[in-house]
């Protein structure tokens, strides 16, 4: 069946390109690449729009199909006949998402503005379907007497109640209000992380004093004396608001007056009165989602968003940030105090300050634990921390990477590498992306441009990608990471591995299609991996001298493993905090971003000297990113994963029996199932908070719960 309506997709689709007159859209043809990734070496901007056009004809005419199917419906004329329609749109629409954020330019956002309320009128034409809908219903309804084996009992209960809580058993007056609003968010969405690519892009400190950069190591003053040559500033250094450069900054520029200028700079992006202003934008989508929620029956967004998740409803969510928060901000204290005894020991006569806080964070760390980071990250060049990396899932899984040289690219900062078993078996082609450009979006994401799935019973292998954001090599130096970098590597390695090993049938059960506060399970795992001294002492190896990292410097990253702890998990709830807040008002919000800010930050007492990690205007996890009401996902998956890892550490790093049974009940199964079942399949009970909390040094802190 999915054979024929490839086919007969490709066929309308050539039809189409023909009378058109646009034979080479490479989206019109089946991709003679290798491993069928996508051409990117041909496909053009002008290609999209009508790619996506057709492919939205196509879909629609085979979801008329199957409504208009004179037959009674059945699990394979209609929720299998949905799974397999829209090929060409997906095949399009996930080149262009992707490219969209990791290598966009004018023309792109030009094209995804256009788009974006076509591509939202035509799923909601699809969602709001009276017809289709019906059909479901009348499946799911008998779904007891369908003997469908678990897979199909997940697409089933998948789809229906997709179609429920988009609105399908809403009045014919209601749906054409959801039609508006889901339009009005896929524009504004679209338009905040536009506006915040551009205010991250704009700003630029420029120095021509070298005594300005006193405190900067070598390797951080080379980097930015080669942006600034790339930029046409020979002889000068530029540092911008990509996180490579402006947190070692913050961390080491002796200059306080400088420092303060660049953060000032980081944390108003989008908060200018300019025409890159995210503010109304923002209050618009918060209020939008909340009247979206109220016509599908639910109090808040929160509360519709949290229905599908583990935390499964706010209170469960604060019930947790609570626990979290008194402990957390109580150790942040103690760390901004001694701190400022440091500031007042030196002679200097201010207050500690938020551009001060990473600076005298390192010097505190290195005078209790003589540790500095530039003593480490001569040891995580990017290509041993890969190793590093590689060494530790073939251990656990047997997996094997190896460069693919002769393949399309979208960028050439781009890899890919062809993945096989221990015995050779493809296993999917995965692309990784490392440094920053003005044409990628910040952070760091994994992603894919070909879910797997199953085809006549034949595994179809995933494509999967991975961006970062990484420091740049130098002249004389090859990329070296920061120990946080070398966390988010192998971070987003797990998200990477949760696509590649998906074993199941249903794309729309593949790889990280799971609720938002599980999918970060794999990839958390993961970085328990990069700290054990074993794993270091395989990757860790200084660029010049070839020097394994010794055991007193892993003592020491040990000893200092809880530092820092107090902020870091303060500034993340915070934000986490202020997500929820924006998503459980139950009216419309008629403070000012400001104010509501302000407001949310007041009633949990966050300390001055620290703000949100993400402030609203530039929170583009929740505000553009997918991420609404699940920013906690980050903190809910970290008792997950501390509590998993202790299966390891409990028997062996590498215990295969753990590691299969972590393959074959979370990384391989996707979404076939529930998440917490998923779990103690794997583990044997239920998660504790134990561990996280002594992994982040809590422990140690009374545990009170906040008003």
């Amino acid at each position: 069946m999915i054979a024929a309506i490839a086919s007969v997709s490709l066929l309308l689709a050539c039809e189409q390109s023909e009378n058109e007159n646009d034979m080479t859209n490479p989206f019109f043809e089946a991709y003679n690449t290798p491993f069928e990734v996508p051409p990117f070496d041909k496909i053009k901007n002008e290609h999209f729009a009508p790619a996506l056009r057709e492919g939205m004809n196509q879909q629609q005419q085979e979801i008329d199909a199957i409504v208009n199917n004179p037959d009674a419906p059945t699990f394979e004329n209609t929720i299998e006949a949905m799974e397999y329609s829209g090929d060409l749109l997906s095949r399009t629409n996930i080149v262009f998402s992707n490219l969209n954020s990791a290598n966009t330019n004018d023309e792109l956002q030009a094209i995804a503005r256009e788009m974006a309320p076509e591509l939202s009128k035509h799923n909601d034409n699809i969602n709001l379907n009276e017809k289709l809908f019906a059909r479901v219903k009348a499946i799911w309804d008998q779904k007891d007497n369908l003997n469908l084996n678990p897979e199909q009992e997940k697409l089933l209960e998948k789809r229906y109640k997709s179609f429920v809580r988009s609105g399908a058993n809403l009045s014919e007056s209601d749906k054409e209000k959801m039609r508006a609003i889901n339009s009005k968010l896929s524009t504004l969405s679209l338009q905040f992380g536009q506006n915040l690519l551009a205010e991250t892009n704009a700003f630029q400190l420029v120095i021509d004093n070298q005594d300005d950069l006193s405190g900067l190591s070598e390797s951080q003053i080379e980097a930015a004396a080669s942006d600034a040559k790339a930029a046409g500033m020979e002889g000068k250094w530029l540092f911008t608001l990509q996180n490579p450069s402006v947190m070692p900054f913050l961390q080491y520029a002796d200059n306080r007056e400088l420092r303060r200028q660049i953060w000032e700079a980081y944390q108003i992006r989008g908060n200018q009165g300019n025409d890159k202003d995210n503010k109304e934008i923002l209050l618009e989508i918060a209020n939008l989602r909340r009247e979206k929620a109220n016509l599908l029956g639910f109090k808040t967004h929160a509360d519709y968003v949290l229905e599908e998740t583990m935390a499964k409803n706010p209170e469960n969510v604060y019930n947790l940030l609570n626990q979290l928060w008194t402990p957390a901000q109580a150790k942040a204290k103690v760390e901004g105090a001694e701190m400022q005894a440091m500031i007042n020991a030196s002679g200097n006569g201010f207050e500690l300050a938020p551009w001060d806080w990473r600076y005298y964070e390192e010097k505190l760390k290195q005078q209790k634990f003589d540790l500095d980071e530039q003593e480490v990250k001569p040891y995580f060049a990017l290509d041993k921390v890969q190793d590093g990396v590689f060494m530790v899932v073939k251990n656990l899984w047997g997996l094997t990477f190896e460069e693919i040289k002769d393949i399309p690219v979208y960028h050439p900062d781009a890899k890919a590498y062809e993945v096989k078993e221990a015995d050779g078996t493809h296993v999917g082609v995965l692309y990784m992306d490392f440094h920053p450009r003005a044409s990628k979006r910040g952070g760091a994401w994994m992603t894919s441009y070909r879910a797997q799935k199953s085809i006549n019973g034949e595994r179809k292998a995933p494509v999967i990608s991975i961006v970062c954001n990484f420091t740049r090599p130098t002249a004389d130096a090859p990329a070296l990471l920061t120990f946080d970098e070398v966390s988010t590597f192998f971070h987003e390695f797990g998200h990477a591995l949760h696509g590649l090993l998906s074993n199941v049938q249903y794309r729309s059960l593949a790889g990280t299609s799971v609720p938002r506060d599980f999918v970060e399970l794999p990839s958390q795992i993961m970085e328990n991996w990069a700290t054990e001294p074993t794993v270091l002492k395989q990757y860790a190896i200084h660029y010049k001298t070839g020097e394994v990292i010794p055991d007193a410097l892993i003592e020491k990253l040990q000893k200092s493993g809880t530092f820092g702890q107090g902020f870091g998990t303060t500034e993340y709830l915070a934000a986490s905090l202020l997500d929820l807040d924006y998503h459980t008002q139950t009216s419309p919000i008629s403070l000012s971003a400001d104010e509501f800010e302000k407001a949310s930050m007041d009633k949990i007492g966050l300390m001055e000297e620290i703000i949100p990690r993400y402030r609203s205007t530039y929170f583009s996890h929740i505000f553009s990113g997918g991420y609404s009401s699940g920013y906690y996902s980050y903190i809910w998956s970290g008792v997950l994963d501390t509590d998993a890892f202790q299966a390891f550490k409990e028997t062996d790093l590498f215990n295969q029996d753990k590691a299969q049974a972590f393959r074959k009940e979370i990384l391989e199964r996707g979404g076939t199932d529930d998440p917490m079942k998923m779990y103690v399949n794997f583990r044997g009970a239920e998660p504790k908070i134990d561990a996280l909390l002594k992994k982040r040094g809590l422990d140690e802190v009374s545990m009170e719960r906040r008003d």
